[in-house]
């Protein structure tokens, strides 16, 4: 039967149900199948998909090498722009970005594949093991690159296309950041986020030290004076609590932490999860933690958001695939205290709230959801600690239109900025053009000991 706290227990489910549960969310085409979806595109010249694609990946041109039968030239127009194109093609939300943009939409209401068709295009290239960079001449600067996530990752990678030695730490046993620990089981399987890793870091002159924690093992101020320069790509590594009566009982747990539990673990059947599940949150986390609750045999799944269904940062898509999986998503709710019995959860006392003077407001009415597991994902938070001489924007690292931050030869993007929106593919964007500033900032000095601004 499994271990069992409560409601809570291991090994809901049989051997074939986690399989079939958590298999590839949107399978791969195969050739004839991306030839009949790239013969959809137009090829647009003032392509709108381009536009909305925050690394700016020539859509039209890729598309249009995969209809020639050119995959892997295809996957070198994608990988130009984005050397993360593989996992963007997972976990982008298409549906809100280029897909949305599509001209096919105004006459059909059905848009061109466009993460399918990059998926096909990276994939074929990677399992060929086709390597389109190669690392020149050594320059004998060094880039310390502070967080192996998609920013991080993006950014060395760049860097040593020009010759530079890049030393990543990070904090976590692995790298990939996000992409290894963020992201639902069934958006990318197989592991791929290490075989990505790996994909990328054969160019060489990347070298990753993991269990190495800014603030902990060493200072930025460290950092700027023994780096010629210092990217920091570090995430929000905190969740914000619920701040309600009962948070610390028993099965109370962060929806964060949930999912990259999923992520590492062998057999799916050792993830404990409750009969009755509650999720508080109403952004991709909520999701993500809801479907998977679902998947792994809960009976029942409840999203409880503070605000209205178009209010969620959570896309359609991602909403209707939810309750395509049986989740409830419920509105206008938050929890007002967690209701306990012997030191564990039992369910959750919740408010109606509404908009009032322009404000949201709780009614004073309430009712109570029996729950036996309740996850919190209501954002995360990042943690100036460990940049005390930094200039913060709202609570995040402080950058102007380069990356660059308040302190010389220091950048920073992804996450831990407050530019644009927490995806994959907007970190890879930063990323990457920080590591073209930190060039053309290298460049600019006299020789390597000059300090570069």
């Amino acid at each position: 039967m499994g271990t069992c706290i409560s409601g809570i227990r291991e090994g809901r489910l049989s051997p074939a149900d986690y399989e079939k549960n958590f298999t590839d969310l949107h399978p791969p085409l195969d050739r004839h199948q991306a030839l009949v979806a790239s013969d959809r595109c137009y090829f647009c010249y003032d392509a709108p998909c381009m536009t909305a694609c925050p690394t700016a990946i020539d859509i039209p041109m890729f598309i249009r090498q995969i209809s020639t039968g050119n995959a892997v030239g295809a996957a070198k127009t994608i990988f130009d722009q984005n050397i993360l194109g593989g996992m963007c093609a997972r976990v982008c939300p298409t549906e809100t970005l280029c897909e949305q943009a599509c001209v096919r939409n105004t006459a059909e209401d059905r848009p061109v594949e466009i993460g399918l068709l990059q998926r096909h295009a990276t994939d074929t290239a990677m399992e060929r093991g086709i390597q389109f960079y190669t690392r020149p001449e050594r320059t004998h600067r060094r880039i310390a690159v502070v967080g192996a996530g998609p920013a991080g990752l993006a950014c060395a990678h760049r860097l040593a296309m020009s010759g530079h030695d890049v030393i990543v730490f990070d904090a976590r046993v692995k790298p990939g950041g996000l992409n290894e620990y963020g992201i639902a089981t069934y958006k990318t399987t197989d592991d791929f986020a290490q075989r990505e890793v790996d994909y990328l870091l054969a160019i060489g002159g990347i070298e990753i030290r993991n269990g190495q924690k800014l603030g902990r093992d060493f200072t930025l101020g460290e950092l700027a004076e023994n780096f010629d320069a210092v990217f920091l790509g570090i995430g929000l590594a905190g969740v914000n609590a619920l701040r309600v009566e009962g948070e610390q009982l028993t099965g109370v747990e962060d929806a964060v932490d949930f999912i990259a539990a999923l992520r590492q673990v062998d057999n799916k059947a050792d993830i404990a999860i409750g009969r009755r599940v509650v999720v508080i949150g109403g952004g991709m986390t909520a999701i993500d933690a809801a479907v998977q609750a679902k998947l792994l045999g809960a009976e029942e799944v409840t999203i409880c958001y503070r605000r209205g269904k178009e209010d969620m940062n959570a896309s359609e898509f991602e909403q209707e695939l939810a309750t395509s999986k049986g989740v409830m998503i419920r509105h206008w709710l938050q929890p007002k205290r967690v209701i306990g019995k012997d030191g564990r959860v039992a369910g959750i006392e919740v408010e109606y709230t509404g908009m009032q003077d322009g404000k949201l407001a709780g009614t004073g009415e309430t009712g109570i959801l029996a729950a036996d597991q309740i996850f919190k994902a209501i954002g995360q938070t990042f943690d100036p600690a460990s940049v005390p001489n930094l200039r913060l924007d709202g609570g995040r690292i402080a950058v102007d239109a380069e990356g660059k931050t308040s302190m010389a030869r220091v950048w920073a993007g992804g996450d831990c900025i407050r530019s644009g929106e927490d995806l994959t593919v907007t970190s890879v964007a930063q990323g990457r053009d920080a590591a073209d500033s930190i060039n053309r900032a290298l460049a600019a000095a006299a020789d390597p000991a000059v300090a570069v601004a």
